[in-house]
């Protein structure tokens, strides 16, 4: 049985056409770097990858000198949190903070009311070791949540690399908050 013949072409561009050009102005729109271009870093300010960066490396610092008050306040934690502050440690030195890491036995004093809030000071633990470990993963899931929200804007290998520490992040959470049951 024979085939059919081919339908009648319709007057006007073909969607190849369009495709191609519409392809083009994409090329064309993405080679040009206006005043907008948020990863351009001119005029001597730092880009938006290196604020990034910079930021999330004080996170990481913030967050391990976190474990380290929680390790000096209750010692009978390190099983449970000395990996955890390692991988902290890990992630600081990926976005390049931290020339020396803070040890892990500084001087923490146990207090029974330590606030939560991030303006509070991190050397502040809470006397009840379980209150202690609810905290810290109160501040581990809080800048998971945060870096999950900033790497919206940013550039490939620092998205990637901000979505990876922010799962780890949310992961040590979930372990942080078992361990505190």
């Amino acid at each position: 049985m024979p085939y059919p013949p081919p339908p009648r072409a319709l007057p006007g561009p073909r969607r190849r056409t369009l495709l191609a050009s519409a392809a083009g102005a994409a090329l064309l729109a993405g080679c040009s770097a206006g005043p907008a271009d948020p990863d351009g870093g001119t005029g001597g300010s730092p880009s938006l990858a290196e604020r990034a960066r910079a930021r999330a490396a004080r996170d990481s610092e913030d967050l391990v000198a976190r474990y380290d008050a929680v390790l000096a306040a209750h010692p009978a934690v390190e099983r449970l949190v000395a990996p955890l502050r390692a991988e902290a440690v890990r992630h600081m030195e990926a976005f390049g903070g931290g020339a020396s890491a803070p040890s892990s036995s500084p001087s923490a004093t146990p207090s029974p009311s330590a606030s939560s809030s991030p303006s509070a000071s991190v050397r502040a633990v809470p006397a009840d070791q379980r209150d202690a470990l609810t905290e810290l993963a109160a501040a581990e899931r809080t800048l998971a949540d945060e870096r999950a929200k900033a790497l919206l804007g940013l550039p490939g290998e620092l998205a990637r690399l901000l979505a990876s520490v922010a799962a780890a992040g949310a992961a040590h959470a979930f372990l942080l908050t078992e361990g505190a049951r």
